[in-house]
């Protein structure tokens, strides 16, 4: 037994999703079971849903920045060689 579900969405996303579906094998009605069935299976949302997700360059600069943490070998500045570092 089936169940009818409506809902409004912004017709540029709904283009962009079926395309994207369509590249992917499937129409709109197989991805929302998907994402539903996903989401009873794991009693949640099945991704993470947050506020303040980084874009790709903070994420680059955030592992850049680890690495560089990691290495003995790489320069280590107060705040004032830093300064003169910039200046220069």
């Amino acid at each position: 037994m089936t169940s009818n579900v409506s809902f409004r969405i912004d017709s540029d996303l709904k283009n962009q999703a079926d395309a994207l579906f369509a590249q992917l094998g499937m129409n709109m009605t197989t991805a929302f079971n998907i994402f539903l069935r996903q989401a009873v299976r794991e009693g949640c949302i099945p991704f993470p849903i947050t506020l303040n997700t980084p874009n790709a360059q903070t994420v680059a600069a955030l592992l850049e920045a680890q690495k560089i943490m990691r290495d003995p070998s790489a320069p280590k500045y107060d705040v004032e060689d830093a300064l003169r570092e910039l200046k220069s």
